[in-house]
C-alpha cells in the first residue's frame, strides 16, 4: 500500500480549509458533518460559504494564507485554484508536521480525502491514493448498491451490546460467530423491516442462549492458480471466516490477503529435497489438531484441491478421525492456464479430449500409458512437468507423437508475471531452457497449442518457431 489508512476522530478538533470556492464550501460542509471546528481562510467566500460563516458554522479569515493560520489545527485542505498558494500551504503544514490535503494534486499532500460510503457508525473509504478520483468515485456508486441501510442501525445496536456480548461469549471465536449470526440471521432482517425493538429483542434472546462446545471443522479450499480474482464466492466466505490457515507454498501473497486479518497463517508447503511424506503427516495432524480445538481450518490449497492435490488423502484422514469437513471447488491450473494463454483445450477441429496428466507419480505407481497419451486428436496437460521436459517430450515422441506436435508451456499462469512458451515438440527441452522457464509451469501438448499464436491475450507470449531476431 502507498497510503496508511486511517479514521480520524476531528470532533471539536480545528481544521483549516484555505480557499473560497466552491471546492472549498464541499469540503467544508464534509469537515462539519464529523464535528470539526472549520476555519476557512480566503480573501472573499462565495455566497454558500459566506452564509455559513454568517451563521457560525464556519469561522472566515479574511486575507491571503499566512502561516499563522495553522496554529492549533489538525489538518489544513488546500483548495484555491493558485498553485503557488497551494504549495506554499502543504510546505508550512509540512514544516509543522500538520496533515496537508491539496486538492487535486497528490504529490503535495500528506493525505488523501476517500470517496466515503456512509452507514453510520459503519463507514467504507474509498482511496485511488489520489491517482483516479473518478475511479473511486465509481467503486463508492458500486459498494453503494451492495451495503444496504440495516447495517448503521445494526452496527449501533452491536455498539449498544457490546459489553454484555463480550461478557456472555468471552471465547474470541464464539464472539465472532456471534457477530455473524447478527447479521446473516433474524436480527439484521428485523431492522430491514424498519423494526429495530423487535430486533433488539432478538438479540437478547440470542444472547441468553447457552453456548454449545464449538465444533471445529476443515474446508478443503481451492485457490485457483494464483489471481485472486479466480476464487469463488464459497472460498473468499470460508478465507473470512477462518482461525487458522494451512496454506500450500505457491499460494500467492494476493490470495492471503483476503484472508481475516487475525487468522493464523501456517505455511505447509512440500519443499524440494524434503520428505514429502513427513511434510503430507504434518498437514494431517495440523488439521485434526485445530479442528480439536474448536477452530475453524481452512486447507488452502493452490488450483483445485482434487486435482493433484492429495485432497483425497486429506479428507481420508479427517473422517477417519472424526472431523467435520467440505470441500469448495477451485479453478484447476489446466483450465486457467489454458484460457489465459487463449487455448482451448477441446476445439472440434482439433482435439475431443483431454488427458490431465502428473508427470510425479508415487514411487511404486504404474507409468503412464505413453501409447495412448501419443495418439493424435486430443489434447494433454501436464503438471509439474518441468523438471520433466525432456523425458516427457522424448517418451511421446519414440510411441508415436510427430516431433512437430505444437506444445506450448505457462509459466505462472493467469498471474501478472506469465509467460507463454510455444514451439514443436521436439524443441521443447532445448526451448525452456533458452528461456529459463520455472515452475510453475504447465505443460499443454497438442495442435491446440498452436491457437496460443492467434488468441493470446495475456502477459508475454514467445514464439519459439519464429526466427531469432538479426
Amino acid at each position: 500500500m502507498k497510503l496508511f489508512p486511517l479514521f480520524a476522530d476531528l470532533n471539536q478538533r480545528l481544521v483549516l480549509v484555505v480557499g473560497g470556492g466552491a471546492v472549498a464550501a464541499r469540503k467544508a460542509h464534509a469537515l462539519l458533518e464529523v464535528g470539526a471546528r472549520v476555519h476557512v481562510g480566503a480573501p472573499e467566500l462565495n455566497a454558500e460559504l459566506a452564509a455559513l460563516a454568517r451563521e457560525g458554522k464556519v469561522v472566515h479569515i479574511a486575507g491571503r494564507f499566512q502561516d499563522d493560520w495553522l496554529d492549533e489545527a489538525w489538518l489544513v485542505v488546500a483548495a484555491t485554484d493558485d498553485e503557488q498558494v497551494n504549495a506554499r500551504v502543504a510546505a508550512a503544514a509540512g514544516a509543522r508536521r500538520i496533515l496537508a490535503n491539496v486538492v487535486d494534486d497528490p504529490a503535495l499532500s500528506s493525505f488523501q480525502v476517500p470517496s466515503i460510503v456512509d452507514r453510520s457508525p459503519l463507514i467504507v473509504a474509498i482511496s485511488s491514493s489520489g491517482v483516479a478520483p473518478v475511479l473511486a468515485r465509481r467503486l463508492r456508486e458500486r459498494i453503494e448498491s451492495m451495503f444496504d441501510h440495516a447495517l448503521g442501525p445494526l452496527a449501533e445496536l452491536a455498539a449498544r451490546y457490546r459489553a454484555r456480548i463480550r461478557e456472555r461469549r468471552p471465547d474470541l471465536g464464539a464472539r465472532r460467530r456471534f457477530y455473524d449470526s447478527l447479521m446473516d440471521g433474524p436480527v439484521a432482517a428485523l431492522l430491514r423491516q424498519a423494526r429495530p425493538a423487535q430486533a433488539e429483542q432478538a438479540l437478547q434472546t440470542a444472547l441468553a442462549q447457552p453456548q454449545d462446545a464449538p465444533v471445529g471443522s476443515v474446508v478443503l479450499v481451492g485457490a485457483g492458480p494464483g489471481d485472486p480474482g479466480l476464487l469463488t464466492l464459497k472460498a473468499l466466505r470460508a478465507l473470512n471466516e477462518a482461525d487458522v490457515i494451512l496454506h500450500d507454498r505457491l499460494i500467492s501473497a494476493e490470495v492471503l490477503s483476503l484472508a481475516r486479518r487475525d487468522a493464523e497463517r501456517i505455511d505447509v508447503g512440500k519443499r524440494p529435497g524434503e520428505d514429502h511424506a513427513a511434510t503430507q503427516a504434518r498437514i494431517h495432524a495440523l488439521m485434526v489438531e485445530h479442528a480439536r480445538r474448536g477452530r475453524r481450518v481452512v486447507r488452502l490449497k493452490g488450483g483445485d484441491a482434487f486435482i493433484f492435490g492429495r485432497g483425497g488423502e486429506e479428507l481420508q484422514y479427517l473422517r477417519a478421525h472424526g472431523v467435520p469437513y467440505e470441500v469448495v471447488p477451485g479453478v484447476t491450473a489446466a483450465l486457467a492456464c489454458a484460457a489465459h494463454a487463449g487455448i482451448p483445450l477441446t476445439h472440434r477441429e482439433h482435439a475431443q479430449s483431454l488427458h490431465l496428466i502428473t508427470a510425479h507419480c508415487r514411487d511404486d505407481g504404474q507409468a503412464p500409458d505413453w501409447a495412448a497419451l501419443a495418439a493424435g486428436n486430443q489434447t494433454l496437460a501436464f503438471y509439474m512437468g518441468v523438471s520433466q521436459l525432456e523425458p516427457l517430450s522424448r517418451r511421446l515422441r519414440e510411441h508415436g507423437r510427430p516431433g512437430d506436435t505444437p506444445f506450448a508451456l505457462v509459466e505462472n499462469g493467469s498471474r501478472p508475471d506469465q509467460r507463454v512458451l510455444t514451439g514443436r515438440l521436439e524443441d521443447l527441452a532445448g526451448l525452456a531452457v533458452a528461456h529459463a522457464i520455472r515452475a510453475p509451469a504447465l505443460l499443454i501438448v497438442g495442435s491446440v497449442a498452436a491457437l496460443a499464436n492467434e488468441l493470446h491475450w495475456f502477459g508475454q507470449h514467445i514464439d519459439g518457431m519464429a526466427a531469432p531476431a538479426a
